[in-house]
């Protein structure tokens, strides 16, 4: 054994492992502990619990300042501080096409004429109020005779491209309108009876062969820049590249076509604010048109959120539209939907059928299916169009009466309740536009007839499918019975193209679809539109509205309403605007913005 570890063992051998020493020293070690932590932790416990309530205290105090800097803070932020629309945001609008063309001259659809307000300027434009106010112009002067209007224009107008927007501009656009070469949507404003003469870059004069009440309601056609398409021949402008890609001088600028889906025509018109804009700065910065090909599509796109809002949504579909994501604006404009009787069909020459077709006509009815407020319409003119006392009353609905009169007239029902007269039927068709509005009323109206015992056929054109007749190709040689249509009035009484005698047919550009003639009715509309007196005017149209009723040309079914759908994060037009087309819904649009923003208030 080495000597460490027999010093070791030793060591080892002098303690004392018996049980009595054991013992003595454990407690000596138990003692020790004991006395260890009386003097370092109870007698401390007391300070322990003195730190944890000192800690305590500061951080309930913490707590406090913050959250009374918090409510300082949102008390200032509610003080000073306001939640308004946000600027610089992207608008999304869903259309039903089709779109063809970006030139605002040949513009049919209501996505064409949408495109066609947003992009372009006019001399004068309707506001939210439904009245005429100045857009290029700045003032305008007239003869007494009114034939000679004086207009000058804004100084500050320039085309998106820069160049400085002038009287020529105005000049050539009227002689497209007037050149048949161009082929431009016909809006019958008799400018081949009006001469223009240049003054100077911002003045223009306009003569009229004789007085023409409505003349202003003439100047709201969209301006084209001539030193664009100025030196472009007459018939060679619709197929120009300009109709794809316009320059315009309007709140908003092409910024480029994005074809989604050719086969179906969808498609989105990307346009961005225009910052050289003369009028108040656009709080907008995109403004993108989607156009679809049906009204199934722009539903599922409203689902999908593919858009911030829907024009010309059908009174059918409004009841799918998700109340809790979208608010459904309707708004009636100017407009009249009648039962419009070719009075040079065979069986409807007869006064008396047609005058039993309208006893027979129940229009609440076919208002009740429509949206609810749907205004009533039984004249040629718009509500408040006419006032004084002598308007005449409507007729009121009686299919007793109706039928008694077809009775007296010959026209007897046989044994299947069909009317015959000397084994000649009682038959006829009514035509209307595809539309799932036009379409619902078409069944009623045909219901209501044939429970008189008139056999009634029905016929829906859809536009699109051009395989089977373009409208025009119907509405033209007024090839129908009745056509189940909605006449645009516009603002002013001045219904002259639509009942007039040199309007109907043979007149290739006549919109009297009625071909109704009457002489009586032809005096009093031509003498209205050359008298600039309000009540003499009127005196004539009421005339007028005496006579329609008993000739009965068309029956009226109502007022149409337009349909605008918007998500709850955008603003757009008030529900006080009053709309004399559906694409006036545009009239503030300068105004419109998506989301919020906070700013300071205004002291």
């Amino acid at each position: 054994m080495s000597d460490d570890n027999q010093q070791k063992w030793n060591r080892l051998s002098k303690l004392d492992f018996r049980s009595k020493n054991l013992t003595k020293r454990m407690r000596k070690v138990e003692g020790a502990t004991v006395k260890h932590a009386h003097k370092f932790i109870i007698k401390r416990w007391s300070n322990i619990l003195d730190v944890q309530q000192r800690v305590f205290i500061w951080v309930f105090t913490m707590g406090l300042l913050i959250t009374s800097t918090g409510l300082q803070l949102m008390w200032y932020d509610q003080s000073y501080k306001t939640e308004t629309p946000a600027n610089n945001g992207t608008y999304a609008e869903a259309i039903l096409g089709p779109i063809d063309t970006l030139n605002p001259i040949f513009a049919k659809t209501a996505a064409e004429q949408s495109i066609n307000y947003l992009m372009f300027s006019k001399l004068l434009r309707y506001d939210e109020t439904g009245h005429l106010n100045y857009d290029l112009v700045k003032d305008i002067k007239i003869n007494d005779k009114q034939t000679i209007y004086k207009i000058t224009i804004r100084s500050d107008a320039k085309w998106h491209d820069g160049t400085k927007l002038t009287t020529r501009d105005i000049d050539f656009t009227i002689g497209l309108l007037k050149n048949p070469d161009v082929r431009a949507v016909d809006i019958d404003n008799g400018w081949d009876k009006i001469s223009t003469k240049i003054i100077d870059e911002t003045t223009i004069e306009f003569t009229l062969s004789s007085t023409f009440a409505a003349f202003k309601h003439s100047l709201t056609f969209p301006i084209l820049p001539e030193h664009i398409l100025g030196k472009i021949a007459a018939s060679k402008i619709r197929e120009n590249s300009y109709s794809q890609n316009p320059i315009g001088s309007g709140p908003f600028k092409l910024s480029f076509v994005q074809n989604i889906d050719t086969e179906s025509g969808r498609k989105i018109i990307h346009l961005a604010r225009n910052n050289i804009y003369y009028g108040s700065k656009v709080k907008l910065s995109r403004f993108q048109m989607h156009i679809y090909e049906s009204s199934e599509a722009i539903i599922n796109a409203l689902i999908k959120s593919e858009v911030n809002s829907a024009a010309g949504v059908s009174s059918a579909d409004i009841e799918r539209i998700d109340m809790k994501r979208y608010t459904v604006l309707s708004e009636p404009i100017h407009s009249g939907v009648y039962a419009l009787i070719n009075t040079k069909s065979e069986l409807l020459q007869d006064v008396d059928i047609r005058q039993a077709l309208r006893l027979a006509t129940n229009t609440m009815a076919i208002r009740d299916k429509l949206p609810k407020n749907t205004p009533e319409l039984y004249l040629p003119f718009i509500g408040g169009q006419l006032f004084g006392n002598d308007i005449p009353k409507k007729s009121e609905y009686d299919q007793s009466k109706a039928s008694k009169l077809l009775d007296s007239k010959g026209w007897k029902l046989n044994g299947q309740n069909i009317r015959f007269k000397k084994k000649k039927e009682l038959k006829i068709t009514i035509i209307t536009v595809k539309n799932s509005e036009f379409e619902q009323v078409l069944e009623i109206l045909a219901g209501q007839w044939r429970s008189l015992g008139i056999n009634v056929e029905t016929q829906v054109i859809d536009p699109a499918n051009t395989s089977k007749g373009d409208v025009q190709e119907i509405l033209q040689p007024r090839d129908f019975d009745v056509l189940l249509y909605q006449l645009n009035i516009g603002a002013d009484p001045d219904i002259y193209a639509y009942w007039h005698s040199s309007q109907a047919y043979p007149n290739p550009k006549g919109s009297n679809f009625s071909n109704y003639s009457s002489a009586i009715s032809d005096d009093a509309l031509t003498s209205a539109r050359t008298r600039a007196e309000s009540e003499l005017r009127n005196a004539k149209y009421i005339t007028f509205a005496k006579q329609w009723l008993i000739d009965v040309p068309a029956i009226g079914l109502y007022q149409p309403t337009t349909h605008y759908v918007t998500s709850r994060n955008t603003y757009t037009f008030n529900n006080s605007n009053i709309f004399i087309s559906s694409i006036d819904r545009f009239s503030d649009v300068v105004n419109w913005s998506v989301g919020n923003q906070k700013v300071y208030k205004t002291p």
